[in-house]
């Protein structure tokens, strides 16, 4: 299984941007998703999952309201759409895999089965 994240850049506060990950050699027909995030000299943290269904969505409260995670299981894609970056925004980020239909601890790293390379954002002044 490959995760492949893109979308990451250099943005003002205030500003948006869309992250993209796609999986590939993927066997499952059903898993669950996420984001996770590590800024310099922090613990990577949880940030938006959602469940194989894409009914179940979760948020750390950082980010509620403002970001949205979804999915297309077509294609084997989540996204997660980050509106009214913040400095504190700024980090990489990573997205996860956990092959499942069941319900798992969302916010927990080590639920994870698979993770992509991350990607960086940076949010500006």
């Amino acid at each position: 299984v490959q995760l492949v994240e893109s979308g990451g850049g250099l943005v003002q506060a205030g500003a948006s941007l869309r992250l993209t990950c796609a999986a590939s050699g993927t066997p499952f027909a059903r898993y669950a998703m996420a984001w996770f995030r590590q800024a310099p000299g922090k613990e990577r943290e949880f940030v938006a999952a959602i469940n194989w269904s894409g009914v179940g969505i979760y948020y750390a409260d950082s980010v509620k309201g403002r970001f949205t995670i979804s999915k297309d299981n077509a294609k084997n894609t989540v996204y997660l759409q980050m509106n009214s970056l913040k400095l504190e925004d700024t980090a990489v980020y990573y997205c996860a895999l956990k092959p499942t239909y069941a319900s798992i601890s969302y916010d927990l790293r080590d639920k994870y089965d698979y993770w992509g390379q991350g990607t960086q954002v940076t949010v500006s002044l």
